[in-house]
């Protein structure tokens, strides 16, 4: 892929200004899934990145296309062809997908996890069944259509730290995985070891690890959609001053453990949905809750420069109903929703280059004008 001379640059200065940013708290992702009463799973993601724009595009792999990991000292990793076609979306102009839903109806959400995520010790002489941590969700994607599958799968390869030059160092992932069942895990490196965690709740957001978020939940266990009931206190009626008092104490600050807490309170609360459709809308109406504004995310430190053109720290905002096989996505840019239908895609092996689609063919919002002429 050929870079333009102003994502050089602009990589480049993130290497050498943000890479520290980046560790801490630049990334602020939060992922959620619903189950509609005719069983479709959908779910949702939001993407924040506040450091630089991460010139995501729309990226379509065809089955048969032959993909290669990498390794820390150069040696070729981990080869394999696509068994199965994918639409998702990817980062830094590379064909690292960030985000995507694959024909068996497989997603996989690729989160941050600075300060916890430590990938397994390199070993050259195991080099043909190691990549880095950006590659895999492309390997889980193209490779598997169940989560039972991914299970086993991952535990016969190996995700070696790789540095990305554009973050300065391994980028330090993790990946809610969610199968058309609705079965759900999280996949984290901690300490070197490859840990599988099941998300019954199918929610994720940032560090610490999962099993910390779960614990936290614990804190919270007294939020409820049902409003207090009104309590007598000596002579005088007190009662709640309006809707919404079952959710006092509900943390909102943009901290992955409250957003973590926000999301499970706000899925568990969700309206019913008879099919796939209408969940598109619940579940893009939940993520509205976890759009970060510019200067959020990336903290005082950001260099103007680099943000010059971004108009949110949640760059984009992704959805997939895994039954009918759409996924559909809106931007920083244009709130108008995109769909792509994945039963329309020629996925066939005769299209062996992976095609590209600018998220937005104008980063301007689509805005119909109704005033009355006359």
């Amino acid at each position: 892929m050929k870079l333009t001379r102003r994502t050089i640059i602009t990589y480049v200065i993130a290497v050498l200004i943000i890479s520290p940013l980046i560790q801490g708290s630049a990334l602020a992702c939060t992922s959620i899934a619903l189950v509609a009463e005719d069983g479709t799973v959908v779910y949702s993601r939001t993407m924040e990145w506040g450091a630089f724009d991460l010139n995501s595009r729309v990226a379509v792999i065809p089955r048969g296309h032959e993909l290669q990991g990498h390794t820390p000292d150069g040696k070729p990793g981990l080869s394999w062809q696509a068994r199965y076609g994918i639409v998702g979306l990817d980062a830094l102009e590379k064909d690292y997908l960030t985000d995507g839903m694959n024909e068996k109806g497989l997603v996989v959400g690729v989160l941050y996890l600075p300060g916890f995520a430590e990938f397994q010790p390199y070993d050259p002489a195991l080099a043909d069944i190691s990549m880095s941590s950006a590659e895999l969700a492309n390997y889980i994607l193209t490779e598997f259509a169940t989560v039972d599958e991914v299970r086993e799968g991952l535990r016969k390869i190996r995700v070696v730290p790789v540095v990305e030059p554009a973050l300065g160092g391994p980028p330090p992932l993790h990946w809610t995985v969610i199968d058309k069942s609705g079965e759900a895990i999280v996949v984290q490196y901690l300490k070197g070891e490859l840990k599988i965690f099941d998300n019954p709740l199918r929610v994720l957001t940032n560090s610490p690890s999962f099993d910390w978020h779960m614990t936290n939940l614990r804190n919270y266990i007294n939020l409820s959609a049902v409003a207090l009931p009104a309590k007598k206190i000596e002579d005088l009626d007190f009662a709640p001053l309006g809707a919404g008092s079952g959710f006092l104490g509900i943390p909102g600050d943009y901290t992955p453990p409250s957003r973590f807490i926000r999301a499970v309170a706000y899925t568990q609360t969700a309206r019913e949905t008879p099919d796939g459709d209408e969940t598109v809308y619940e579940v893009f109406r939940i993520m509205d809750n976890f759009n970060l504004p510019l200067g959020s995310a990336e903290g005082p430190e950001a260099p103007p420069e680099l943000l010059k053109g971004m108009r949110s720290s949640t760059i984009w905002t992704t959805a997939a109903d895994t039954r009918n096989l759409k996924y559909y996505y809106h931007t920083q840019h244009n709130r108008k929703v995109r769909m792509l239908d994945l039963k329309k895609i020629d996925f066939s092996p005769n299209k062996d280059v992976i095609r590209h689609l600018p998220l937005d063919k104008e980063k301007s919002q689509d805005i119909e004008d109704l005033t009355p002429t006359r």
